[in-house]
């Protein structure tokens, strides 16, 4: 079996953000949260990374993520655009937003000839989760058989707005259903709960979720893309549509197409959604430098 590869979605826009926070730094030695998960993925024994970035932002992430890392990975580039659609679509005049994360793993495809996984660049999610994830692409993943990494959904809020999280129901240790479930929030009694479309709040068990951690096959590759076909024959000229992974893995599911074993992990998980997110990060950041976990240079001595 081939060497697994990390494959990174860095090509958001970060509206709630306000900035390109996938190279924002949160180190005290410059570092943005994808350093961390790429020299995580290092020692769990990847040697390959592809980053999803849009192609305006070579520059930038050279300098801050690639050439240093460079010496110790093979570093790939593959590229969102809004206007790469398959035959017949055509990107509506004035639509930048990108079409989802379903579209930003397609473009890996000419990077990618084994098993791998995708994670995001905003999320920290904690060494265990890249050991457990390289110990299944390398004993147990098939073209049959994919995995996710899940978390505990009260360990993945924030006290500053809303998220959006991939709810799960598990059987037997298999993803049976994901939903995409926006507006999720805690509140003053410890309630997690949802804000529907109308206003109305529904309370929400808490149990495990996606973080965008998934294990594939290339075998993913002509699955996801009937199904974006198929979700822009609908839904190409709805202004800001997007279409994530969870949402085509839950279908994938539903039509018993795909297995997705679930990887639970102890690992803590932190992100910056919001701007008012990053205060925390940084002080999870370097409290973990401080125990010893993390070297001041994450490189200096691999």
């Amino acid at each position: 079996m081939k060497e697994p590869t990390l494959v990174i979605l860095a090509a958001g826009l970060g509206s709630r953000y306000g900035g390109l926070k996938q190279i924002d730094v949160v180190g005290n030695n410059g570092e943005s949260i994808i350093d961390f998960s790429i020299y995580d993925a290092y020692r769990a024994g990847f040697r390959k990374v592809v980053l999803i970035i849009r192609k305006e932002h070579v520059r930038l992430f050279d300098e801050h993520i690639a050439d240093k890392i460079r010496p110790f990975m093979d570093v790939e580039y593959a590229y969102q655009d809004v206007n790469d659609l398959p035959e017949p679509f055509k990107c509506p005049a004035g639509r930048t937003k990108p079409w989802g994360t379903t579209q930003a793993l397609l473009v890996t495809e000419p990077y990618v000839d084994g098993p791998f996984m995708i994670i995001n660049a905003d999320d920290f999610y904690g060494r265990e989760a890249y050991e457990i994830m390289y110990r299944f692409l390398t004993t147990e993943v098939a073209d049959d058989n994919f995995s996710m990494v899940g978390y505990q959904l009260s360990n993945t809020l924030t006290e500053n707005g809303t998220v959006t999280r991939g709810v799960c129901d598990i059987k037997d240790g298999y993803l049976s259903k994901i939903v995409e479930v926006q507006k999720i929030a805690r509140d003053e009694n410890g309630q997690i709960y949802e804000v529907k479309a109308d206003g109305t709040r529904a309370d929400l068990p808490d149990g495990l979720v996606s973080m965008n951690y998934w294990g594939f096959t290339p075998a993913i590759y002509p699955l996801l893309k009937e199904k974006f076909y198929q979700f822009l024959s609908e839904k190409v000229n709805v202004e800001k549509s997007e279409y994530v992974i969870p949402t085509a893995i839950g279908e994938l599911i539903k039509e018993g197409k795909v297995n997705v074993k679930v990887l639970p992990t102890s690992s803590p998980w932190f992100g910056v959604t919001y701007p008012q997110d990053k205060e925390k990060v940084v002080q999870k950041i370097m409290s973990y430098k401080i125990q010893g976990l993390y070297p001041f240079d994450l490189w200096e001595d691999q």
